[in-house]
C-alpha cells in the first residue's frame, strides 16, 4: 500500500513515481476519492465547499495530470473516473458533492476528446445508490441554519436509509473490470436501477413534475 492525499500534489507525484519504480507501465488510473458533505447551500460555507472540491474534483484532475504524460508516451491506458447519480441530477442537501460530481461530467467528456489520439481511453462509472461505506464518510457544516433542520433530517435518512438497503457494491467493481477490459470502453457506464431510470425519467416529463417526485423521494414536504 503506497500513502496517497489526492489533496496533495507533491503526494500524488510522489505516489506515482512509487508505482513507476515498482512497474514499467502505468496502465490503469480509478479515480474514486471523495466524501459527502452534508448540509443546505446556504449553511455551507466557501472554504468548505472549496475543501470538499479539492477531495472529489481536483483530487481526480491532479492524478489524472500526473498519469498523463506517461500513458501518452506508452501509447495507451484507461483512465476510469467514479462519477455518480448525483452529477446527473442535484440531490438535496448535498449540493456541493453533487456540484463536484457534475464537474467531473463535463471534465471527463473534454478530457476524452482530447486524449484519444493517444490511445488513452476515458470513461465515467454513474452508480446509484449502492451499499457502501460513502454515508460514513460524511462531513457537516460547523454552523448550521435552524431553519432546515425538520427538512434536513428527514432528507439525509432517506439518503442514508437508500444506502443502507442499496444492492450489492460488486457490481460497480464488475462494471469497473469491465471497461478495463474492453477494447473500445464507452464514456458513460450507468449501474443500478436508479442511475438508469432516473435521469431517462427525467429527460421525458415536466420539470414541475420530476421536482415533485424527487421532493417526494427525499421527503422535502411535510
Amino acid at each position: 500500500m503506497l500513502a496517497l492525499d489526492v489533496r496533495s500534489g507533491t503526494s500524488v507525484g510522489q505516489a506515482v513515481a512509487a508505482v513507476l519504480a515498482r512497474a514499467s507501465r502505468l496502465d490503469v488510473l480509478v479515480n474514486n476519492a471523495g466524501y459527502l458533505l452534508e448540509g443546505a447551500v446556504e449553511e455551507v460555507t466557501v472554504e468548505e465547499a472549496r475543501a470538499e472540491l479539492e477531495t472529489n474534483f481536483f483530487g481526480a484532475v491532479r492524478m489524472v495530470r500526473a498519469v498523463l504524460p506517461v500513458m501518452r508516451a506508452q501509447g495507451g491506458g484507461r483512465i476510469i473516473n467514479i462519477g455518480s447519480l448525483a452529477g446527473l441530477i442535484g440531490v438535496p442537501f448535498q449540493g456541493f458533492y453533487s456540484a463536484s460530481k457534475h464537474a467531473l461530467e463535463g471534465y471527463s467528456a473534454s478530457l476524452r476528446y482530447e486524449v484519444k489520439p493517444f490511445s488513452v481511453h476515458v470513461s465515467l462509472i454513474e452508480p446509484g445508490f449502492f451499499r457502501s461505506e460513502l454515508g460514513s464518510a460524511t462531513q457537516r457544516p460547523a454552523r448550521t441554519a435552524p431553519g432546515y433542520d425538520a427538512m434536513r433530517a428527514r432528507a439525509t435518512a432517506s439518503f442514508q436509509s437508500a444506502i443502507a438497503h442499496g444492492p450489492d457494491p460488486s457490481r460497480v467493481a464488475t462494471t469497473i473490470a469491465r471497461v478495463i477490459a474492453a477494447r473500445a470502453p464507452r464514456l458513460h457506464y450507468r449501474v443500478g436501477r436508479d442511475a438508469v431510470w432516473v435521469p431517462r425519467i427525467m429527460a421525458v416529463i415536466p420539470q414541475p413534475l420530476f421536482e415533485q417526485g424527487l421532493r417526494r423521494r427525499f421527503r422535502l414536504d411535510r
